[in-house]
């Protein structure tokens, strides 16, 4: 059998702001010392679990992927230590609440094996945010992520979501991942 040909797309990435980024999360930048929690603030759910707040050291994170991760029950925040450029391609979430399957929509329904539901994104769905500066991501519970990706040959970035979301998923009942199949996404960085 003849392996499947590999289709090449290009996203062009557009920058992430409080604004173009409403539908995934949200871009929280610095505030003033003393200000009042409110909702310029990271809205967080971690209820799921202990948070774990930590640095991850990157290394070779093209600008290029070819599978997409979400987690289903917790938010999640990631920034780049010292504000250097990166960039995140992203999908709404699609996870279903197990009351209200019903497949009438045609679109395939698929359930992770930790448990939860959710209707993979299409590659159509999927669109690319540069960050840049002081500012991080809060990615609402569900948003389908693929990154940080970036341009330099190692980043550290700050990552704060629960201490076993990112354990193999057929121990963890937080994490489902889902490989776009025969598909490499490369992104258009023109800003």
């Amino acid at each position: 059998m003849e392996a499947p040909k590999l289709k090449v797309v290009t996203l062009k990435a557009i920058e992430a702001t409080p604004s173009t980024f409403k539908e995934f999360g949200q871009v929280v930048e610095a505030s003033r010392d003393g200000q009042e929690f409110g909702p310029h603030d990271a809205q967080l759910d971690l209820s799921q679990g202990t948070p774990r707040f930590y640095i991850i050291k990157l290394e070779k994170c093209p600008l290029k992927f070819s599978s997409i991760t979400h987690h289903a029950i917790v938010t999640q925040c990631l920034g780049s230590i010292g504000g250097h450029v990166w960039y995140l391609g992203v999908a709404k979430s699609s996870v279903v609440d197990s009351n209200e399957i019903k497949d009438d929509t045609g679109k395939k329904i698929v359930q992770s094996r930790s448990g939860h539901s959710y209707v993979p994104p299409a590659i159509e769905d999927v669109q690319v945010f540069k960050i840049s500066g002081s500012k991080f991501l809060k990615l609402n519970r569900g948003t389908w992520h693929a990154g940080p990706l970036f341009k330099a040959a190692a980043m550290d970035f700050y990552n704060l979501e629960l201490s076993n979301t990112n354990v193999s998923f057929s121990h963890s009942p937080f994490l489902g991942h889902w490989r776009v199949a025969c598909i490499l996404v490369h992104l258009q960085c023109s800003l």
